[in-house]
This record gives structure tokens, sequence and C-alpha cells, in this order.
């Protein structure tokens, strides 16, 4: 059986991290497109129907998975529809706006019996995979501090709906997404959240800088992320009772794609041994330090989840309930910022 596609959204997401994978990966055909720019589609897509509109999208019975690759605002609305029209749904990441609006997703799709599952891909990061390894080992001990930076160096403000002001615009739903659900899946919801932000670009209209702060029963986990970074420091740092590990770089996924690549090709996902992270930790009694090789980065398993949890009852790669945890950490977060204190998770 091919599991036939419609994406919904043809820009940096929909054609960058959606596409590529679908039109390689043997179980998907990418039936449908609703797009503005057919010339775009047809370049990469040969095959595939060029629509006007969601609703014309919809309405092919032949479409069994529909991908929300749109704008954060429109991310309820459209996979609302997807739902309701019966085909299981892929939203980009953040899932939603709103807790309010991740919940009625949840709800509807086990009322209408569809799977739900949300584009968290950098939870396959080679950097994140590395990390969540190590801990695994409790190479560090008692983890005592994770920290991660998302910083770039973007001095100029883009004209694109991320940087204008609206619903779900700004550095905390982009960025923070990815780093939120990071650390939700190793350490669950903390119990405590603090949050500085703001924008520090001239010209700015939203969020692109921010500060979190988690707070666990025996840890804290810090989430950075700054657009005027130009030489960036450590992208890990983690600390135990009794060893530290610092990594620094960039999962290299996002630039191969942009660059043509695709899983299989020499190289994917990745590191240069230059950007393998230091571990210095005690064994026996001894000090040792050295460098761990990253793990290659597997942004592919994503949509391999889904097919399986389609055509074998798996679960979903993503559960909706972790986005929408993500999503509910980000409100905490502008809680905090905006009553100036420490709030607590409920």
């Amino acid at each position: 059986m091919t599991i036939q596609v419609g994406i919904i959204g043809y820009g940096l997401s929909g054609s960058t991290f959606h596409a590529p994978f679908l039109a390689n990966l043997p179980d998907y055909n990418i039936y449908a497109v609703v797009s503005s720019n057919s010339d775009k589609v047809k370049k990469d897509l040969p095959r595939a129907k060029v629509v006007d509109s969601v609703n014309q999208l919809l309405l092919d019975e032949e479409i069994s998975v529909v991908v929300v690759a749109t704008p954060n605002a429109t991310h309820f609305e459209y996979a609302k529809k997807a739902i309701e029209a019966g085909k299981h749904v892929v939203v980009d990441k953040p899932f939603t706006v709103t807790t309010e609006e991740a919940d009625a997703l949840i709800r509807l799709a086990r009322e209408k019996e569809v799977l739900l599952t949300v584009y968290h891909n950098r939870r396959w990061d080679n950097d994140f995979l590395t990390v969540r390894n190590l801990l695994e080992t409790k190479a560090l001990g008692r983890l005592s501090l994770y920290q991660v930076h998302f910083n770039r160096y973007r001095p100029l403000v883009q004209h694109s709906w991320k940087e204008r002001q609206g619903p779900g615009a700004g550095e905390l739903y982009n960025l923070g997404s990815h780093l939120i659900d990071q650390a939700i899946l190793l350490f669950g919801k903390p119990k405590t959240v603090w949050a500085d932000m703001g924008a520090e670009r001239d010209g700015s209209e939203v969020t692109d800088y921010f500060h979190l702060v988690f707070g666990y029963e025996s840890h804290r986990v810090i989430l950075h992320a700054g657009s005027l970074v130009r030489q960036a420091g450590p992208r890990f740092e983690l600390h135990g009772d009794k060893g530290s590990f610092l990594k620094y770089g960039l999962d290299p996924q996002e630039a191969q794609l942009k660059q043509g690549m695709l899983p299989g090709d020499t190289g994917w996902g990745e590191d240069h041994p230059d950007q393998y992270g230091e571990l210095v930790t005690e064994l026996s009694g001894l000090t040792v330090q050295g460098e761990i090789e990253t793990l290659p980065g597997r942004y592919q398993a994503f949509y391999q989840g889904l097919a399986e949890a389609i055509l074998e009852g798996a679960e979903v790669p993503v559960k909706p309930e972790d986005a929408r945890d993500t999503i509910s950490m980000i409100e905490y977060a502008i809680e905090s910022y905006r009553r100036g204190c420490v709030v607590s998770v409920s």
C-alpha cells in the first residue's frame, strides 16, 4: 500500500523539511500540493497535482495523509479541517499557538479515529541523539545542569511572517519549540519556569531573544537563543557530579537538505570530527577526558515512523500530547516574563 499525501504549503518548510523525505521513502507518494507557486512544485515534484485551495485538496478521497506546512497561526484551522475530512494529519512545529487549540485537535482526532502527529524533527538532530545516549549511560553521574544554546547571527530583520507581529510569531515559537520539546522528551515537564525575552535587533517586532530556566527536582535546564551572536559558544553543555560534556556546532541536516542531499548520501547527518563533543568524567577513580563521536542525525526517522503507525499500527513518531506540553511551556514562559517571576507548573 502506498500512502497518498497532500501537502498544504510549499514554502521553506514544505519544500525543504517534508517533501524531500516523502518523495524518497517508498511508502509515500506526494499526490497533491496546495501552493501559489506551481512552477516550483512542478520542478521538484513533476507527478504531483497543484491545487488552489485547502478545501479542494481535502475533497480528494485518494489522499489519506495531510501535511500542514503553513504559518503558525493557520495550523489549527487547517489541521481541524483535515481531521474533519477524515485524514491523518502531520502538523509542522509548533503544533498550535495555544494549548486550548492543541487540546481541541487532540480530542477531534480521537473522535474521528485518525492519527495526529507533530513534526518535531530536531528530536533526530545528531547532537541531541548523542546527548540522549550519553545521559542514558549515566556517564555524567547525577545531572546538575543541562544547557542548550540555539544562537544565530541575523542582524537584519527579515520580511517574513515569522518576524511580524502576530499569533505564533517570534523565536520562542520557532526555535524555542525545538529546545523545549527536546527537554521535555529527556526530563518530562519541569516544576517551575522562569523566562527572560525581548527584541534585541533594531526594528524587530517580535521576540528574537529568549532565556528560559526550567526547574526540576535535582537539576536545572537552561534554554537560550539569540539573534546577534556572531561567535557561538557551546551548543550543548551538561554537568553532573561525575563529569561534564561540551558540544559545539549545529546538526548539518538542514543545511544538507538545502543543498539537495538526502538520507543515504555520503555524510548525511554526520559531524566533522572537529565538532565531536568533549567528555570529562570519572572512571574507577581516574579522570578520563576524550572526544565522543557524534551519532548520525536521522530526520528520515519521523516519516519512517509515521508509515509504521499507518500501516502497522505502531505509535506515531511524536505524540500530540507531547507537542501540546511544549505549547504549554511556551505559555508558562510568557506568563513568567510578563509577571517578572518564577511560575509553578501545574
